[in-house]
């Protein structure tokens, strides 16, 4: 089994739809269906997971089900009701220069051009325009993730991401 630092999570199983086995899924991932590229998953929580093959996919509603492997009927779906997906991170792709999995991102000290230190980022959220940070230190902040303006350096090595930002704001 992989530990928890090797593993990136994908997205989770939501529940039970309909009575062959079928699971709702929500997808970190972007495009959402990106996820289906990996055939088999690691599903659970923390350090208790099992592989598990998936089998079919398909969009349904505004979302998307999947069929896994031994998964045959509406209540062996419910007992994997919110088991997180991931799988390990050496099967990600490698991103371009200037690209981040939000995972790196998490934890990294935040640090003003001048030197101020607005706290440690907590998790990003999609608006849409454009993704943000949400900094938690001596109070909870919302920046940006606009490279080049808002963002001047990500440093993964260091930790760090160097924002052009009021710390009053």
């Amino acid at each position: 089994m992989e530990s928890g630092d090797s593993l990136v999570v994908l997205g989770r199983l939501r529940g039970p739809h309909g009575l062959k086995g079928w699971i709702r899924i929500q997808s970190f991932t972007r495009p959402v269906d990106e996820i289906f590229i990996f055939p088999r998953w690691l599903i659970g929580e923390g350090e208790s997971r099992r592989e598990a093959k998936v089998e079919d996919f398909r969009p349904q509603g505004k979302g998307w089900v999947v069929k896994l492997a031994d998964c045959e009927d509406r209540n062996q779906a419910e007992l994997l009701r919110n088991l997180e997906i991931a799988v390990p991170r050496e099967q990600l792709n490698e991103l371009e220069d200037g690209e981040y999995y939000w995972r790196d991102l998490m934890g990294l000290t935040v640090v003003t051009l001048s030197g101020a230190v607005l706290g440690e980022v907590d998790h990003l959220v999609e608006t849409g325009a454009n993704d943000v940070l949400v900094v938690k230190g001596d109070r909870e902040r919302l920046i940006p993730f606009i490279q080049g303006d808002v963002i001047r350096c990500v440093d993964l090595e260091a930790g760090a991401v160097e924002v052009d930002w009021d710390p009053d704001f």
